[in-house]
């Protein structure tokens, strides 16, 4: 059984909750600002929440162009579903995929760091986040570690790469994207209910 759509808007809904940057000024964020919701507050600031969009799959063809392989099943409906800002999680920040047509938008954020970019993918890690907190360090599908076209979820030291263009893990965050989005699923519950 694919429970992909719902583990999607689940993930989704505990941006709400988790989420450390939902609130933004306006002149600062242009993604946020295309998904703003609601009044300017007394600090200047909007608030942004994620757009459910349908986007058909074909137009992950030319994302897949770039990329030495496909992103886990998840994730694909996860994008092919949802548009966001960049946003905090706690443990890493989901870079974003923003409005607009196709998955350029998306394209562009994790590729965004050039000098990060031309050391993960050949080396076989494909950026999606980066660390919490304004940490640098890119979060990446590790394609090396390919388990039912899942992949394990790795924090990259960023200085390494653009200092010494190696590439050293600093940490495991999940063996699997799934387990990451089941993780801030339970996270998001536990601070609802507590």
């Amino acid at each position: 059984m694919n429970d992909h759509a719902e583990l999607a808007r689940k993930f989704v809904e505990s941006f709400e909750v988790l989420g450390e940057n939902l609130n933004f000024f306006e002149h600062l964020e242009p993604v946020a600002a295309q998904l703003a919701s609601g009044p300017t507050d007394s600090y200047g600031q909007k608030r942004w929440k994620p757009l459910a969009v349908q986007t058909e799959s074909a137009e992950l063809g030319p994302l897949y162009g770039k990329l030495p392989a496909r992103f886990p099943p998840l994730y694909e409906d996860l994008v092919l579903s949802y548009r966001w800002a960049d946003v905090d999680l706690g443990n890493l920040t989901l870079l974003a995929n923003p409005p607009g047509s196709g998955l350029g938008g998306l394209l562009r954020r994790i590729s965004g760091d050039t000098g990060l970019w031309e050391t993960l993918i050949p080396n076989g890690y494909i950026p999606f986040g980066k660390g919490a907190d304004y940490d640098y360090d890119p979060v990446c599908f590790d394609i090396k570690t390919r388990t039912n076209r899942d992949y394990r979820v790795v924090k990259i030291d960023h200085e390494e790469i653009l200092c010494n263009y190696r590439i050293e893990v600093v940490a495991e965050l999940a063996p699997s994207f799934r387990a990451l989005v089941l993780q801030t699923i339970e996270r998001a519950e536990a601070r609802r209910g507590g």
